[in-house]
């Protein structure tokens, strides 16, 4: 059974860490006079602190459990989520969505259709955000109480109790100030438990030379070892995640990729909290820098536990693929670097939830309440209603905790999630930015068949009606299948319904007579947005042909 044994020491610096968290969620309270102040941390924030909140919101259950998991089953093809299937739709946001966001001067990014759209569009967009937002919480607590059953022996399902209640507490009192602010100070915790664990497991079995050479003896073959091996359309040898480039590209890389991050409000919601459009932009863009090199720190401590433990992840020795890390941890660190290492998990972990729960409480509160539900009402019942919404969103999340444990990799479980609800959002929002024609009606019955088909697949895939060669590759199908019916029935129905009014449309809309207008002085260089997307994607293609 996995079971970390914790000194006193490493208990001391876990409760600090605790302490700090707390003593954020406090002080943020006492800015907090407005629901804006509560949901939207009064826009006033600069892009550094937006742009390590950006990255760091991504660092839970997803990017450390998750990850390692895909580590460990299969191989350093795992890096497609970060090189291909994250940095570029991150530069896409920066440079190209982020204008529109700001333009339309939404609160949310649900609130984009009804201005782009209708109330129906919106109304439906907010609750299947909603409904994701609790779903991907409940990854992060049952994450979370992983760890604690390692840490503590802690029942399963009281670990993921505890754990919301945590969290509850600090993101109750200061809402999304406190969210952000503690996501700065996760992020270098997470850093500074996961780089003496990786250095660590390297050692342990004899370096890099021999971590890969042992690789090539597991199950995962030659191809564990490289990103594109093996990946051409019709080649003998398939590489681990049994999928050929054009689903890695547009499965991965464009379909969930670009429907995740640029519409995806728990994200998008950290640059919009950003004090005017200019940090706006680049916040997306400094978080592109510390994503592409993350995997170092991830996916490597996964291959060295499929080659360490025997039949690891194959039930026969007990433990998962998502106990990658904990299995590591408490093998290879000594007191003091284990309790860092512990207590960067927790970090990683509450990220995760609070970006989920201070987008959900944003969502509820703007997007269905104020408009629809509780119609002209005071500011400080909307404050008051966010702060509820915040302990609804966590209880009904503990539900979907026990959900999720059900899965053997939860990184699977949250793709297929992304496949259901960020797919088909992402084809609604481009004919909308980019295409005037595009009627209201269409948008909403467009974006409502998108998300069915993506559902209804994933059913077919977990019935085993429909099999592929991996559970991974079947989200990309799933994306695409859901892209695509987004964009056939959305275009079905413009063609029979009225199109919007042009002089309706504003500015919100792709035209080239605005890129004239954006046309100024140069800012300088390091605020430039072509210039730091462009960086960040250069190191992405030096980066994937070192590791083709």
């Amino acid at each position: 059974m996995l079971r970390l044994h914790p000194s006193a020491l490493d208990i001391v610096l876990l409760v600090i860490y605790f302490v700090a968290v707390l003593g954020i969620g406090v002080a943020a309270r006492r800015s907090v006079g407005t629901s804006a102040d509560f949901l939207l941390a009064g826009r006033s924030l600069p892009a550094w602190v937006t742009g390590l909140a950006f990255v760091s919101a991504n660092l839970g259950a997803t990017e450390i459990l998750g990850m390692a998991a895909n580590g460990a089953q299969y191989g350093v093809a795992t890096v497609h989520y970060y090189w291909v299937g994250a940095v570029p739709a991150m530069v896409f946001l920066g440079v190209v969505m982020m204008p529109f966001y700001f333009r339309s001067k939404v609160r949310s990014v649900p609130e984009f259709l009804r201005v782009r759209y209708n109330d129906s569009t919106h109304v439906l967009n907010a609750v299947v955000f909603a409904l994701s937002a609790v779903l991907i919480a409940g990854v992060n607590l049952f994450a979370l109480a992983i760890v604690l059953k390692s840490l503590l022996g802690l029942n399963l399902y009281l670990g993921i109790v505890v754990s919301a209640a945590f969290v509850l507490a600090y993101i109750g009192a200061g809402g999304l100030s406190s969210a952000i602010y503690g996501e700065v100070l996760q992020f270098f915790v997470i850093l500074a438990g996961l780089i003496p664990l990786t250095i660590a497991a390297v050692k342990n079995v004899g370096g890099f030379g021999d971590l890969g050479h042992r690789i090539t003896k597991s199950m995962l073959g030659d191809n564990g070892l490289h990103a594109w091996k093996g990946t051409s359309v019709g080649a003998d040898q398939v590489n681990p995640i049994g999928s050929n480039w054009i689903g890695i590209v547009l499965g991965l890389g464009f379909v969930l990729s670009f429907g995740y991050w640029t519409t995806n409000f728990a994200e998008v919601q950290r640059a919009l909290s950003a004090k005017d459009e200019s940090a706006g932009r680049r916040t997306p863009l400094i978080a592109a820098y510390p994503k592409l090199f993350i995997p170092a720190v991830t996916v490597i401590p996964g291959l060295v536990a499929l080659v360490t433990f025997k039949d690891f992840g194959q039930g026969s020795s007990g433990l998962t693929y998502n106990d990658a890390i904990p299995a590591r941890m408490g093998k290879l660190l000594p007191s003091g670097v284990l309790g860092i290492a512990i207590t960067g998990l927790f970090a990683s972990f509450m990220a995760g939830v609070a970006a989920n729960v201070s987008s959900l409480n944003t969502v509820v509160t703007y997007d269905l309440m104020e408009p629809y539900l509780a119609k002209n009402r005071s500011d400080r019942y909307y404050l008051n209603a966010g702060r509820l919404v915040t302990v609804g969103g966590i209880v009904i999340a503990v539900f979907t905790a026990i959900l999720a444990s059900h899965f053997n990799n939860i990184m699977t479980y949250l793709q297929s999630l992304f496949s259901i609800f960020n797919a088909p959002i992402f084809a609604t929002f481009i004919l909308g930015m980019f295409w005037r024609k595009t009627s209201a009606w269409g948008g909403f019955w467009g974006l409502l068949s998108g998300v069915v088909a993506g559902a209804v697949t994933f059913l077919l895939f977990q019935t085993k009606v429909v099999t592929v060669s991996t559970a991974i590759y079947a989200t990309f199908i799933q994306a695409g299948i859901a892209f695509v019916v987004d964009l056939i029935v959305t275009l079905a129905v413009t063609a029979v319904t009225p199109r919007p009014d042009p002089d309706s449309l504003g500015d919100i809309v792709y035209s080239r007579k605005q890129r004239a207008k954006e046309r100024g002085p140069k800012p300088t260089w390091w605020e430039r947005p072509v210039l730091l997307g462009g960086g960040a994607l250069a190191i992405g293609v030096v980066l994937n042909v070192i590791f083709a």
